[in-house]
């Protein structure tokens, strides 16, 4: 596992949820949700600056079939976005049902979601991120695939 502070990014149409990872590696945490427009890609590379993050991590939203869905090709050219700015490698993971999980951990705990959505963003992009940390963890490479800045423009 690479040492370094990653960051997980669950992309939306309105709000995109910012999570941290440890020094280690280990644990991902809700950093903050984006409002989506002017200034959101600098947003979050000010987010990468100040926690010193080694990469960047970009949910890619995929049908379950594996097929691109509706939002697939909105996420990756964020990613884009992020990466033909960002000085730190970016990458798309694997996204499935991660809004779904983050809504059920919403109503375990007892809270509205409706109420709730900033911070559903930001528990989407902690599931996002753990489940790649996890897979780095235990596969010993990089997970998902790098963004190339180009990519989707």
């Amino acid at each position: 596992m690479r040492p370094g502070v990653r960051l997980g990014i669950d992309v939306g149409k309105v709000r995109i949820g910012v999570a941290s990872s440890d020094p280690h590696g280990m644990l991902a945490t809700p950093v903050v949700t984006v409002q989506r427009g002017d200034g959101d890609v600098e947003r979050i590379l000010a987010e990468a600056a100040e926690r010193a993050a080694i990469e960047i991590v970009v949910g890619l939203p995929l049908a379950l079939s594996g097929a691109d869905s509706a939002s697939t090709q909105d996420a990756r050219d964020f990613a884009s976005r992020v990466a033909s700015a960002a000085t730190v490698p970016v990458r798309l993971v694997d996204e499935r049902l991660s809004t779904v999980s983050a809504h059920r951990a919403m109503r375990a705990t007892g809270r509205s979601t409706r109420k709730s959505r900033p911070v559903i963003d930001q528990v989407a992009a902690v599931i996002i991120l753990q489940h790649a940390l996890d897979a780095e963890r235990s596969g010993g490479t990089p997970p998902g695939a790098a963004v190339e800045p180009d990519e989707g423009t």
